[in-house]
């Protein structure tokens, strides 16, 4: 990680819907190879910052930098084209297709006017076996699949589709104590594969299990970023809920 070049860098992020002001220049900074949490309350901001990162939302001013790229707004190919993935909580997976058809969906392989099944079905082999997920059948339809095998083969497609750095909204909601730790195992080898991912959970005790660094949000600001390692829940939980008095970043 250099902390000199920044794969992403948001700069005064502000968005409002009509009188509630979501993000009130927002700024933090995110690296390859590294973990990024961005925690705080419900109402903090968070689902706001994702959407403008994902290009779902237009911030009101502000920019984003993108491996050196400035950019007003974002829209979802942009972002994508840029090399940010957003993993959602319903993952937008095609439930009644395999596990390969999904990681190349949109991008599928032709071979003349045929479908090169065999390529992709290769590929989609290759590319779980290099992620460590546990999906011993690409051909087998994404239904049947685990709550974790489906994190996994949404982040094969990303990758597949160029990301860079992903964003995980909540990722681990819902699953067993199994799934979460492949989930959770997932995360860090895409950090250690140099991959750089950005983290949104309420879950304290996962966030210090495996992140680098913290964004602290509250009310539309960042507050505090920390070093994991150098701080503790109980600090950060103080900032999330306003215990702590402390002047948002600039």
């Amino acid at each position: 990680m250099s902390e000199s070049n920044p794969f992403l860098k948001v700069t005064d992020v502000y968005k409002s819907f009509s009188h509630v002001q979501a993000l009130r220049g927002v700024d933090f900074c995110a690296y390859q190879g590294e973990i990024l949490a961005i925690v705080g309350d419900n109402g903090a901001g968070k689902s706001t910052l994702i959407k403008i990162l994902s290009g779902v939302l237009d911030p009101d001013r502000g920019k984003i930098e993108i491996a050196g790229s400035v950019y007003m707004k974002l829209t979802p190919k942009s972002a994508l084209d840029a090399g940010i993935s957003t993993v959602y909580q319903d993952l937008a997976l095609a439930d009644s297709r395999d596990v390969a058809a999904n990681i190349f969906l949109g991008r599928e392989l032709m071979k003349g006017p045929f479908l090169d099944k065999r390529a992709m079905y290769r590929q989609s082999e290759a590319l779980i076996s290099d992620l460590h997920i546990n999906i011993p059948n690409v051909r087998v339809e994404v239904s049947i699949l685990s709550g974790g095998q489906r994190q996994g083969t949404a982040v094969a497609r990303a990758i597949h589709q160029g990301g860079k750095m992903f964003i995980f909204d909540e990722p681990t909601a819902a699953m067993g104590l199994n799934e979460t730790a492949a989930v959770l195992k997932l995360i860090k080898k895409l950090a250690a594969d140099g991959f750089g991912v950005i983290l949104i959970s309420h879950n304290m005790q996962q966030v210090f299990q495996i992140s680098d660094r913290i964004c602290v949000m509250r009310q539309g600001k960042v507050v505090e970023m920390l070093e994991t390692a150098a701080t503790n829940i109980e600090y950060a939980v103080s900032l999330i809920t306003g215990a702590v008095n402390i002047s948002a970043v600039q």
